[in-house]
């Protein structure tokens, strides 16, 4: 009974709600991880009674977690997987209320983005060899992350129809399959349209069963993978010998901050990243403010300690 729920579950979250595989995947470990926890207590044959879980029981699965050493940040998505679990059952009427709705979320330590200075972010962008085809490829991808703040799951999943060079605008699909326009400057769009006019037809040209369709393609004219471009981003960064931190990601963290720094509204930043909420967009108030502090300490005749 407890895995037939579990399976319309996850059905519900990648059909209905359109969360990405990825996520569904984490949602269905966590909460099988809740019915094992079940079994351990309650025997196997009750491992799926769902109706009989009550508050006690999901704090007391809570504090085998944090006896186990799992992160604030592991267990406030396993009581999340769990609200979203029961909310489900409640609506399906398996249930009679959530019992996980009650539970308090770990209070997370904050972690500031990892970001570049306007300087590294030229460094990196000019390391590809651009008198190559997979060189003029990788400079597009740098220049259209920095950009526009794409997610790198966003950036290969773009479509060559999606992108509009004489508005320098691209439609992208973000979390949730939400579409949104994201925008870029002249250079990034002089980059990528001398990738699509001369390397990309290159890669095409070279494929027997090229994907047509995608934007970014391998030397074997297939759409790249999250991976691929992850490893390209990795091997630049070392090249230029900077922080081997420096991630996709951390590309879209930039892009956010300079905006901030540059005099964005955090409106307009939360559009062009594609957040639901504000308060993430917020993170980067506290970038700004710790380089702040720091150009202050540096420059100001009374600032300086004693």
């Amino acid at each position: 009974m407890g895995s037939a729920w579990q399976d319309a579950f996850i059905r519900y979250l990648t059909d209905v709600r359109g969360v990405s595989p990825a996520t569904a995947e984490a949602y269905s470990a966590d909460v099988n991880q809740f019915t094992d926890f079940l079994g351990e207590h309650w025997g196997p044959e009750r491992a799926g009674d769902w109706a009989s879980v009550d508050y006690r029981t999901v704090r007391a699965f809570l504090g085998q977690l944090a006896r186990q050493r799992y992160s604030k940040t592991s267990v406030a998505r396993k009581l999340a997987a769990l609200r979203s679990f029961f909310r489900y059952l409640l609506a399906e009427e398996a249930v009679g209320h959530n019992p996980a709705a009650a539970a308090p979320t770990p209070k997370q330590e904050k972690k500031l983005p990892e970001f570049m200075y306007p300087a590294e972010v030229e460094a990196l962008i000019g390391t590809p060899d651009t008198s190559t085809t997979l060189g003029m490829r990788d400079r597009a991808i740098l220049e259209v992350f920095y950009a526009t703040g794409v997610r790198v799951s966003e950036l290969v999943g773009m479509d060559l129809g999606a992108i509009d060079l004489e508005d320098r605008q691209i439609r992208v699909i973000g979390k949730g399959n939400r579409e949104r326009i994201v925008l870029m400057g002249e250079r990034a769009a002089n980059s990528l349209r001398r990738y699509l006019q001369g390397a990309r037809r290159a890669l095409l040209g070279a494929a027997q069963d090229a994907d047509t369709q995608a934007a970014f393609l391998t030397g074997g004219g297939k759409r790249l993978s999250v991976r691929a471009v992850q490893q390209r981003v990795h091997k630049y960064v070392l090249e230029c010998a900077q922080s081997g931190r420096i991630t996709p990601h951390a590309l879209r963290h930039t892009f956010a901050t300079h905006m901030l720094d540059g005099g964005a509204d955090l409106r307009t930043i939360q559009a062009l990243l594609g957040h639901r909420n504000l308060g993430t967009v917020e993170t980067y108030t506290h970038v700004t403010t710790d380089r702040m502090k720091k150009v202050y300490k540096a420059a100001h005749p009374l600032a300086k300690s004693e």
